[in-house]
């Protein structure tokens, strides 16, 4: 059982930064590669970034590549998303996930592999 909670939304103007934390309990961590998705109101829910268990290789949306950067500690369970040159179309429920995966290198976008999910922080972007 893994528990993920997120911390760092809030609201900023475009053009501004955030960064957001995902705090995992259990001494597994290392197991897992991460990923961040977010919802917008009345949308599906999205894929935007992933790193593989140990870190290093990453995978981002077309949507947030050049300004989203997903990374993570394993030593301090956290996986993080820092996100500059914020557009009001990044206006979402942000949510961490962690996927439970045999091979190291698997990094996965598909929403429905994950095992677990945080609760989500909110991000509001204004014009």
């Amino acid at each position: 059982q893994v528990q993920l909670v997120e911390s760092g939304g809030g609201l900023v103007q475009a053009g501004g930064s955030l960064r957001l934390s995902c705090a995992a309990s259990g001494r597994t961590f290392s197991m897992y590669a991460m990923g961040w998705f977010r919802q917008a109101p009345g949308k599906e829910r999205e894929f935007v970034a992933a790193i593989r268990r140990s870190g290093g290789s990453t995978r981002y949306a077309d949507s947030v590549k050049g300004r989203f950067t997903i990374s993570r500690d394993n030593a301090k369970n956290t996986v993080y998303l820092q996100m500059i040159s914020l557009k009001p179309e990044d206006t979402a429920v942000y949510y961490c996930a962690a996927d439970l995966v045999t091979v190291q290198y698997t990094i996965r976008t598909d929403a429905r592999v994950y095992d677990y999910w945080g609760q989500g922080t909110q991000v509001t972007v204004s014009s």
